[in-house]
């Protein structure tokens, strides 16, 4: 099922949450909507699920201009944050819920529904919990449950909003390698929102990103990170540290010192220059910094520096490179991302 949400608006008490976003989600296609809080992001999903609908603009679901169809027909699966699983029923009639509350001329035989419950169970890894409620399970567990019952009635398209966000961090990075699995197992055709861009860059297709009502960008996960095409896109997605530099004849310089980083095509003037630790390097002669904090950061460590008075900067280096609080270093810039100051 492709979904196209064209010019969408929407406002809540005279504040825009969409300023007319327009978005082409591929059938199969596993899309994220990340953003910070306020950005849109969970008023767009509710928007294509029909739990809101917009002031201006459209839903199609394929060809179907879906915009007016109620909630109860657009065949949505809808996974929340926390769950809103049935306390009072078991784990495979939560599951069943949505089938049995089909009207009769549409509802599966008793059957049916029961291998569709098995099946589903098997498929997010809870077989034998079938009899258990959800007071019982972990928070991991309750979510499987949560993404089965919204699977069971057979959705066009599967959303989820903040589907992980309760979840400690261990159990986070466990379920989305599951939940990625499964995607690639049903192809159903997905839109997930999330503000953890860790989460999206590894999960999705690609990536929506939202600001203030506004659409920033939507490209691949290496597109999003690699070629962020505004100074928000670059700044919200990895670590950033901006420095305020002068292009002069190619180069760009901070402070009288240069930054190591060249630049082609660029008129000489004022510019913002956004670098993460990985795009600094230690050189012999550069950008002079004194380290002010150094601690183990993965394979590496992370080193924090001051450059002048104000400026401070972090730096990936390797285990065997040893700084001190207080050592004078000195830095270039090899990688990161140049827009002008207006």
């Amino acid at each position: 099922m492709d979904i196209t949400v064209a010019d969408l608006q929407k406002q809540f008490g005279g504040a825009a949450a969409l300023r007319g976003i327009s978005l082409a989600i591929r059938s199969g296609e596993l899309m994220a909507l990340l953003g910070p809080s306020g950005s849109g992001k969970t008023t767009l999903l509710r928007v294509i699920a029909g739990l809101e609908i917009p002031d201006g603009g459209r839903v199609l679901f394929g060809d179907i201009d879906a915009t007016r169809i109620p909630v109860q027909q657009r065949q949505i699966g809808f996974v929340f944050q926390h769950y809103a699983l049935f306390k009072h029923l078991t784990v495979s009639d939560n599951v069943a819920y949505g089938l049995r509350s089909r009207k009769r001329e549409h509802r599966p035989s008793a059957a049916d529904i029961r291998r569709r419950v098995t099946t589903l169970l098997d498929l997010v890894q809870l077989e034998g919990l079938e009899r258990r409620f959800p007071a019982q399970l972990s928070g991991g567990q309750r979510q499987r449950v949560a993404l089965a019952r919204a699977l069971a009635v057979e959705p066009r398209v599967l959303l989820l909003d903040e589907p992980f966000g309760a979840l400690d961090a261990k159990v986070r990075k466990d379920l989305r390698h599951w939940l990625r699995d499964i995607h690639e197992r049903t192809g159903q055709t997905t839109i997930f929102v999330t503000h953890d861009q860790d989460e999206a860059l590894e999960l999705a297709d690609r990536v929506a990103i939202l600001n203030e009502g506004s659409l920033e960008q939507v490209g691949t996960p290496g597109e999003i990170y690699d070629h962020p095409s505004s100074p928000f896109v670059m700044d919200f997605v990895g670590e950033t540290a901006r420095i305020p530099v002068t292009i002069h004849e190619g180069q760009a310089w901070y402070g009288g010192q240069p930054t190591g980083f060249c630049v082609k095509n660029q008129p000489n003037g004022p510019a913002t220059l956004y670098v993460r630790p990985s795009d600094l390097e230690l050189v012999s002669a550069g950008l002079q910094a004194t380290v002010t904090s150094t601690r183990r950061h993965g394979q590496g460590s992370r080193t924090k520096v001051l450059v002048g008075e104000r400026l401070f900067l972090e730096v990936d280096t390797p285990i065997p490179v040893d700084l001190k609080r207080s050592q004078t270093i000195h830095l270039a810039a090899r990688g990161g991302r140049l827009f002008t100051t207006t």
